[in-house]
């Protein structure tokens, strides 16, 4: 066995799977776990390494280290706190510990700093929400760590690339202020923030003799998966552990590199091949039939010519249109009326359900709202995630966060009528709108927006319409909701959160009861809050009343919640998957059977607009002086376009279906270049199976 292996192929080639079976064979030779390091660019792309640490057959296999090049950086912050802290330039460093910010903490403590020079005017030349502002000057903040580019190079950087009006290179020097303001805030009080947890690693702790040494001694033996989609400075860290290793696996997706938009260099992570002892190249597929093969190897043709003119493409066997079945429909609902009846159809025939998945370029709320009700009231289990959606525009959390108002909130700024009847059609069960809302109106206006009334002092035709069963269920609701009035400056948010689920809304005739969603989502809300209070309140406080509308506060602006690791883990279940299609890639998990929805959608291709920042701009290959263009642009998505294509068709075992609609779920026609990508292989090949109306 070579010391140093790189391993490399397109997704779907064994690759991670020849990995695990290499950790066996260490384990099997007597390597020690805890001298295994496991180093995958996003957690949930380190689930097959867990799943196989924890499987009976490999007792030995427990103390593997299963982690991201960010978790690594905090764990020896942690250890090497005192020795590193003050020359990192934290003046309240001794005997305090460091404060790890989490995603919305972060953007609590930057919120301040960006609110102040939204009230001074400075970010008036652009027309962003306040959400989006925050969230971007803490990416800048990210571009620069996972470059090593200072704060000045960002700002610097994104003025020479930008080549519109002159009102952006102000915006960018405000960017600039309000990001040296929260970086001093979080050196004067032991914030790291992930931009300052990587800088701190890199260029104070990573050089210390004495952590030098403790890696030495700690990690052995590296397998790094996915490589293309990790940062310039973990792959700068890989590298400089390789002659240090007594081996070391790196594996890397062929043609992938998903996570550009958050810093991944696929380019770097290939140049590590030439510190490696040997090199292969996987080519053969084990998860898509011949046909799914041929229609990758057309697709890549198609995509070598970004004109999308009628060239020759190759003659193939068996022909790439057997791979795909597609339907064009005049309007929205009936594409994807048409994609869940060939759901339904596929799951009569026996197909499970897990090995079907259903993709979108976003997956907003309509959309998801109607293919589930959809596929749920044909009996199909079903699963979604949105792993960028502000955890507010769930219902389950604005039910959660809506009763956390009503026992706790200043009296001019309770909720409206509306929202209270959302928040029970929520939490009791069999409770429909329109009596929801009768029952919001006779128990909450009538008192004046002061607090909920009781249902026994309503008139008995009111009580009869909206019936005593749900009457039951609203008393208890409130009974419980009024005892909790008299702990609140006793009882920390998160506390209440958990008491709330656990006591009342997760019990027999209540909405949370068997909707394994709405637990998820309650989940994530109490560990919001847990975290929100460590991180501001580590002491506690004499009175967690004001604590309450803070947090409330904080999450009803919208400001996005943490990555929890468990609501990734949701597809292991056997049902549906809807997810954003760079949500499913980033699973690598290959399924016999993919629907793609809105095909003629241009979102497939576009980025989100960012004004304050710039993922191409940003990046160490980027020339520091030239000017991004509208040419640079369309490059730019017409590369991205491709890997994303290729990625999902290699993770698709089966059949791909396509659902198009000529008028947009807006009604404006759609012809983006998805839909021109396919016509092509169309006219190159002949008609295949589809269906038009």
């Amino acid at each position: 066995m070579a010391a140093r292996q790189f391993l490399e192929g397109p997704a779907g080639t064994g690759k991670t799977t020849y990995a695990i079976e290499h950790l066996h064979r260490l384990l099997q030779e007597g390597i020690r776990p805890e001298s295994i390091l496991i180093l995958v660019p996003q957690r949930t792309l380190g689930r097959p390494y867990q799943l196989a640490a924890v499987d009976p057959s490999w007792p030995d296999a427990a103390g593997v280290d299963v982690v991201t090049f960010g978790g690594l950086a905090r764990r020896g912050l942690q250890l090497f706190w005192p020795e590193i802290a003050t020359s990192a330039g934290f003046t309240n460093a001794e005997g305090h510990e460091p404060i790890f910010l989490t995603i919305e903490t972060a953007q609590y403590y930057m919120a301040r700093f960006v609110d102040r020079a939204v009230e001074q005017a400075l970010f008036d030349s652009i027309n962003v929400a306040r959400a989006r502002l925050i969230a971007q000057a803490l990416d800048n903040l990210s571009k620069a760590a996972i470059n090593e580019f200072s704060l000045d190079d960002v700002a610097l950087r994104l003025s020479r690339a930008w080549g519109g009006h002159s009102s952006r290179l102000a915006i960018y020097q405000t960017w600039l202020a309000v990001a040296h303001e929260f970086r001093q805030h979080c050196l004067e009080n032991n914030l790291l923030d992930f931009s300052l947890q990587l800088d701190v690693f890199n260029d104070h702790l990573l050089h210390n003799a004495l952590y030098q040494d403790y890696l030495n001694k700690s990690y052995r033996h590296l397998i790094a998966d996915n490589i293309e989609e990790n940062f310039p400075v973990t792959l700068d860290f890989i590298e400089s552990r390789l002659p240090e290793l007594d081996s070391a696996l790196l594996v890397m997706d062929s043609e992938a590199g998903y996570r550009v938009f958050l810093g991944a260099e696929p380019l770097l992570a290939a140049q590590l091949k030439t510190r490696c002892d040997s090199q292969e190249v996987w080519t053969t597929s084990h998860v898509q039939s011949e046909a799914l093969q041929a229609l990758s190897t057309a697709l890549a043709d198609v995509f070598a010519d970004d004109e999308l003119e009628d060239i020759a493409l190759p003659e193939l066997d068996p022909s790439p249109i057997t791979a795909f079945t597609y339907a064009f429909r005049s309007f929205y609902p009936q594409m994807l009326n048409w994609a869940c009846d060939e759901v339904i159809q596929l799951i009569g025939s026996g197909v499970e359900p897990h090995q079907i998945v259903m993709l979108a370029p976003y997956l907003n709320d309509s959309l998801r709202f109607s293919v589930i009700n959809r596929l749920q009231a044909a009996g199909i289990p079903v699963v979604s995630h949105r792993p960028s959606r502000a955890i507010r525009d769930e219902p389950t959390a604005r039910a959660m966060l809506t009763l956390m108002a009503l026992v706790n909130q200043p009296s001019d700024q309770l909720p409206p009528s509306a929202d209270i009847a959302d928040a029970l059609v929520q939490t009791i069960a069999n409770l429909d709108p329109i009596r929801g809302r009768l029952l919001a109106d006779v128990v909450y206006g009538a008192t004046g927006r002061s607090e909920i009334g009781s249902f026994d002092t309503i008139q008995q035709a009111m009580q009869g319409r909206i019936t005593y069963a749900v009457g039951e269920r609203y008393e208890q609701l409130r009974g419980w909701m009024m005892e909790q009035r008299e702990t609140i400056a006793q009882t920390p948010p998160d506390y209440f959160l958990r008491r709330l689920f656990g006591d009342v809304l997760s019990q027999p005739g209540f909405g949370f009861h068997t909707n394994l969603d709405a637990g998820t989502i309650a989940a994530q809300m109490v560990e919001s809050a847990q975290q929100f209070r460590r991180v501001l309140y580590p002491n506690g406080t004499d009175d967690w009343s004001s604590v309450w509308v803070e947090y409330r506060t904080l999450v009803s602006e919208g400001l996005l919640a943490a990555l929890h690791e468990e609501s990734w883990h949701k597809e292991e279940a056997n049902a549906v998957f809807i997810a954003p299609a760079y949500t499913y890639l980033m699973r690598n998990r290959p399924v016999e059977y993919q629907f793609w929805l809105d095909v003629g959608s241009a979102a497939w291709s576009e980025r989100l607009d960012q004004p304050l920042t710039h993922p191409y701009v940003l990046r160490r290959s980027y020339e520091i002086d030239k000017v991004w263009m509208d040419e640079d642009e369309f490059q730019a998505a017409w590369a991205m376009l491709r890997k994303l294509v290729l990625g999902l068709t290699r993770r698709c075992g089966k059949q791909l279906y396509l659902a198009i609609a000529d008028l947009g779920e807006q009604g404006f026609e759609q012809r983006g270049p998805l839909l021109r990508v396919f016509q092509q292989v169309l006219r190159s090949y002949g008609s295949t199976t589809g269906a038009s109306e």
